[in-house]
């Protein structure tokens, strides 16, 4: 059975895109710990990020970097965080999370935005890739 990721990959789930490739795609997460959190994933379902070929596993971090310097360009933090705990989703993925103090990266209750604030939010990081 396709991962839920896999299954957005595929237009069958929709997202909130911000970047996408080839390889790889990052939309903002649905359950954020701040505003901005970001998912990047390779389309390629992997379940363990350390599964990765070492080109795919590079080339994730790469887009990963890309990605966050957008989300810093719109989201106004000290750092974009970036956190690997790959048991939610079997599914290797990376979250990229606006922070402004050490505590921002706790994976506490999430926040609610509203679906329109969300789709303005990924339109204007997408603007910065």
């Amino acid at each position: 059975m396709p991962s839920i990721f896999t299954r957005i990959v595929t237009g069958e789930i929709p997202c909130h895109k911000v970047a996408e490739t080839d390889a790889y795609l990052a939309f903002l997460d649905i359950r954020p710990q701040a505003k901005g959190h970001t998912l990047c994933i390779p389309k390629q379902e992997t379940d363990y990020i350390f599964d990765l070929e070492d080109d795919q596993l590079a080339g994730l971090m790469v887009f990963a970097k890309k990605v966050a310097e957008a989300i810093k360009a719109e989201v106004p933090c000290k750092r974009i965080g970036i956190a690997v705990i790959g048991l939610e989703v079997p599914h290797a993925h990376v979250h990229l999370i606006p922070l402004n103090a050490v505590s921002d990266l706790s994976f506490k209750e999430p926040l609610d935005f509203p679906a329109d604030e969300l789709a303005d939010l990924a339109a204007r990081i997408a603007k910065h890739m």
